[in-house]
């Protein structure tokens, strides 16, 4: 069974002990946290690997890993098969420094995008431009209602009702 299904199915379970689902999640967004303060601090290196070479590197077990690689591969550059792979199959952390920025917003990690590490690769203007878009791409904007008697918005100077707004 490949990792990532193994990896749902132990994080997402509908049977299991809401005590111990909640130590999984907590031990893991721990050490999610340790491996993205050590890719940032050594961000030219780009990390390359197998799944369990880098589940060695990183002090994890091979389904932390798994569910690692899942959380940042839309911020990679090139995605990781994470659907089928299994502890040998070859992965890389060569990640987009904005799009990982704006990735951790949108997910609301801020033990993630407010880590230190950020301050020698984005400056705080830079930081808060990023917020602000990632923000305002999820907030949906409703046009405002158009009713019969308003002036049609095509510019005719009609009502809505005798222009466009016709059966």
């Amino acid at each position: 069974m490949a990792l990532l299904k193994q990896w749902h199915d132990m994080a997402y379970s509908e049977t299991a002990n809401k005590g111990d689902l909640q130590r999984l999640w907590a031990d893991y967004f721990q050490k999610e946290k340790e491996i993205y303060a050590d890719l940032l601090r050594n961000q030219e290196e780009v990390v390359k690997g197998t799944v369990k070479e880098l589940a060695e590197k990183y002090d994890v077990d091979l389904l932390t890993m798994a569910g690692f690689l899942d959380g940042i591969n839309d911020s990679l550059k090139e995605a990781n098969p994470i659907d089928d792979m299994e502890e040998d199959t070859e992965v890389s952390l060569d990640f987009d420094n904005e799009l990982l920025y704006k990735n951790m917003v949108g997910a609301g990690a801020d033990w993630l995008y407010e880590l230190e590490e950020w301050n020698a690769i984005l400056d705080e203007d830079k930081r808060k431009e990023l917020y602000r878009i990632q923000k305002a791409s999820t907030t949906v904007v409703k046009e405002d209602k158009i009713y019969p008697n308003d002036p049609c918005p095509c510019g005719s100077g009609k009502k809505y009702k005798k222009c466009c707004g016709k059966n």
